[in-house]
């Protein structure tokens, strides 16, 4: 395959909202350079759990880490109205409320607590939730009706023997799937939940983990399946060599090239995924209120539940 790095077309798409309404409002459905430095967003550490285990993910609490699944501490749903109320304060251009860990926002009642608490007190801002997918569509209704507008899922794989060395295990109606039925369960609910997400009038962004020898190949495939199922853009992010993927090599520059030009071909991409923790607050890449708005407060947990 051979790819410009200078494309015209690719600078003018970049150039282009993808999403007018969110374009400025939410700096990761932001496409334009303006758009996505105008707004902040602030990350709610709520959920404590995942129902999960992926193979590139390790959860932890520390200031230091600028990487999903790390927070500075856990939140109960009534410490997070404090929190937004402190960001709004420290940050006046706060127009984003997330909840994308330090588990799975769905695992447990948390997220869906917090935002409908946030709705009530700050009608104004947007609410935006991250999931692996497993309970979308059985919680799809609860997002819907609690004001959640954008919504992002991660989808690794479409095909299961490659989703099966990605995620292993799953926690799936109280007990254990391994392998290969782990991984249809978990692909089968995240394209229905999308579907049913789309049909409510959700705006659905994916992440897609880009993973050396695991799907580096397989990224068009991701992005044909979940368009088809109603999803909007997809953001294609680095693998940080850890847990048991610790051996990999992070994807090269040129591989990461070539898998968001495989991308494109379905979907708009995002290009400015600055990789979030769980507690971030500020614009991306520009501004970080994270340790004015914790200070000391760190609360260090040694274990993390997967259901």
């Amino acid at each position: 395959m051979t790819i410009s790095l200078n494309s015209s077309a690719d600078a003018l798409q970049r150039a282009t909202p993808a999403f007018p309404a969110l374009e400025g409002r939410h700096p990761c459905f932001s496409t334009t350079s303006e758009g996505h430095a105008a707004a902040a967003r602030l990350h709610l550490p709520v959920s404590p759990g995942c129902n999960i285990d992926c193979s590139f993910c390790k959860r932890d609490f520390n200031r230091s880490d600028q990487r999903p699944g790390v927070a500075t501490r856990l939140l109960s749903p009534e410490d997070a109205e404090a929190v937004v109320e402190r960001a709004l304060e420290l940050c006046p251009s706060l127009a984003v409320v997330g909840i994308a860990g330090p588990g799975d926002p769905l695992a447990t009642d948390h997220a869906l607590d917090t935002f409908a608490r946030i709705r009530a007190r700050w009608p104004r801002l947007t609410l935006c939730l991250s999931t692996n997918g497993l309970m979308l569509p059985s919680r799809i209704e609860e997002i819907a009706a609690v004001g959640i507008e954008t919504l992002t899922v991660t989808v690794n794989a479409v095909d299961p023997e490659i989703q099966a060395t990605i995620t292993p295990k799953i926690a799936w109606q109280r007990r254990r799937l391994d392998g290969r039925a782990a991984a249809e369960r978990l692909i089968g609910n995240q394209l229905e939940g999308i579907a049913l997400a789309a049909a409510l009038g959700l705006t659905i962004k994916v992440n897609t983990v880009l993973i050396p020898t695991v799907n580096e190949d397989h990224i068009g495939d991701v992005a044909a399946e979940v368009a088809a199922a109603g999803a909007r853009m997809i953001n294609i992010i680095p693998l940080i060599p850890q847990h048991r993927f610790a051996n990999l090599p992070a994807p090269s520059l040129m591989r990461r090239y070539v898998a968001r030009a495989e991308a494109e071909r379905h979907l708009r991409v995002f290009h400015d995924c600055q990789r979030c923790r769980a507690d971030a607050c500020g614009v991306p890449g520009l501004s970080d209120y994270t340790a004015a708005l914790y200070g000391d407060d760190l609360l260090a947990e040694p274990t993390f539940s997967h259901g």
